[in-house]
């Protein structure tokens, strides 16, 4: 593995942003300004507000500044399609199994349900299994890479995205329409900005409620978003186990990250975090990684990265892969216990996390 990197003059925010041109940054500000007086117009057919009811089977915590109480979990819709089962390592149930599956998250009590354009057939899938809940959840996908995965999209594409997206999810609005973080880490700030401006004329016509920004490693320019202060809410790779997308996070990129958490709770946005299993590392695929650790202990660890997650109210809501009907069950059971961290959970995840950071899977990642 590549040494880490360190928190130098090249990572110092505050190196950086007083480096910025005075003329530059009061260009900024006004830009930053005029986009703010677009989002105040409003018109079409997201509502202002609205209720959901709650069914009091999941702890929930306040959701920044959208209004809502949400349950402290959520379905994370990435891990339930046909293009990444091998990574997942599972054998998917069928397509209609699969709107059960959704449906039995949401009589489990879970109402935040998240998806992307580019997640194959989630869309679809969510679409089906909560057509007749939908004013009862919070709806959030993305946009950014096209649904091939081919490219970043140009800013003349975002409507298109926006529109298919509602119809793949079968609903006249969206809650959140987030900046999916390849954005970010493959094109960067400038390009993430241009899908800001076209998204905020789609809010303007009412088309969704919110506008996030996502992101698995390039939390300097996720920072810079958030302090733009046009955005609602914000989507980080959060676990125990340093991993990004299909990177390990370096200590300086780790900081970063907390700027932005620390950021964003200042601002009152609402915060979520994804990878709390760092994906196929705590999943389905850990037997394949850890192989020491049985299904039994293997359950624990995921009970304890949970636990983690939510320690000091650090994100609010936990965006967890579903790909079976027991990832619900067993996270649900998890969040009706206990939830204090303890020192068993960080004994458990210190030895399951040694041994995966000495595993082949893991040494192959470069670090970001």
């Amino acid at each position: 593995m590549r040494k880490e990197g360190t928190l130098n003059s090249k990572h110092c925010p505050r190196r950086k942003f007083l480096s910025m041109g005075v003329g530059a940054g009061i260009a900024a500000a006004l830009r930053v300004e005029t986009l703010r007086a677009v989002d105040a117009q409003q018109g079409g057919k997201a509502p202002a507000t609205k209720e959901i009811t709650l069914q009091n089977t999941i702890p929930a915590r306040d959701f920044g500044k959208t209004g809502h109480r949400l349950p402290v979990l959520a379905f994370g819709g990435s891990a339930m399609v046909e293009k990444w089962a091998s990574a997942y390592n599972v054998s998917l149930p069928s397509f209609g199994q699969r709107v059960e599956m959704a449906r039995h998250a949401y009589h489990a009590g879970i109402r935040y349900f998240d998806t992307s354009c580019n997640y194959g057939e989630s869309e679809a899938i969510l679409g089906e299994a909560l057509k007749d809940v939908r004013k009862n959840i919070y709806l959030a996908t993305k946009v950014g890479v096209t649904r091939d995965d081919k490219a970043i999209i140009e800013r003349q594409q975002v409507r298109e995205s926006v529109e298919k997206s509602l119809e793949q999810l079968r609903t006249d609005y969206l809650d959140c329409v987030q900046i999916h973080g390849p954005v970010l880490e493959y094109a960067g700030y400038d390009r993430a900005m241009e899908i800001y401006e076209e998204l905020a004329k789609l809010r303007q016509e009412r088309l969704f409620r919110f506008i996030g920004v996502t992101g698995h490693t390039a939390f300097e320019p996720i920072y810079r978003l958030i302090d733009t202060r046009l955005f609602d809410q914000v989507f980080v790779a959060y676990g125990y186990f340093p991993k990004g997308m299909d990177t390990m996070l370096s200590h300086a990129n780790l900081q970063w990250r907390e700027m932005c958490l620390s950021k964003a709770r200042e601002l009152g946005m609402g915060i979520l975090a994804m990878k709390v299993l760092s994906s196929f590392v705590l999943g389905h695929n850990a037997k394949n990684i850890v192989p020491e650790f049985d299904e039994a202990k293997l359950s624990k660890a995921r009970q304890a990265a949970i636990r983690w997650a939510l320690r000091e109210d650090k994100p609010p809501v936990l965006v967890v892969g579903v790909s079976l009907p027991s990832d619900i069950d067993e996270n649900v059971q998890t969040l009706q216990g206990n939830l204090a961290f303890t020192a068993q959970d960080q004994r458990l995840l210190a030895e399951f996390s040694v041994k995966a950071l000495h595993s082949k899977t893991v040494t192959d990642l470069k670090i970001t």
